[in-house]
């Protein structure tokens, strides 16, 4: 395995969580990840999302996508409901 997936795969376990932008970072400070490297990177986090047994309710989300109208764009607050949204989009 490369440089970047042996890094993005020690972050994850360290966070329990990995975004988008910290796989874009790593990419351009180590390298492209493989096809292959990519995939499993992505079911790692899958798999870390489904065990968390963290489920986001509807009230969470929609409150989270009201901060996302009202917050400022890149703020700690509007990250945080970014995420909220993003985990309940995606099945959680």
């Amino acid at each position: 395995m490369s440089v970047t997936f042996d890094k993005l795969e020690a972050l994850l376990k360290q966070n329990g969580t990995l975004t988008n932008e910290e796989v874009e970072k790593m990419i351009a400070e180590h390298g492209a990840l493989t096809h292959d490297e990519a995939l499993t990177l992505e079911a790692d986090r899958h798999k870390l999302h489904r065990t968390s047994g963290q489920q986001i309710t509807m009230d969470e989300y929609l409150a989270a996508s009201k901060i996302l109208d009202t917050a400022d764009e890149g703020s700690e607050e509007y990250k945080k409901a970014e995420e909220i949204v993003n985990k309940y989009e995606s099945g959680g």
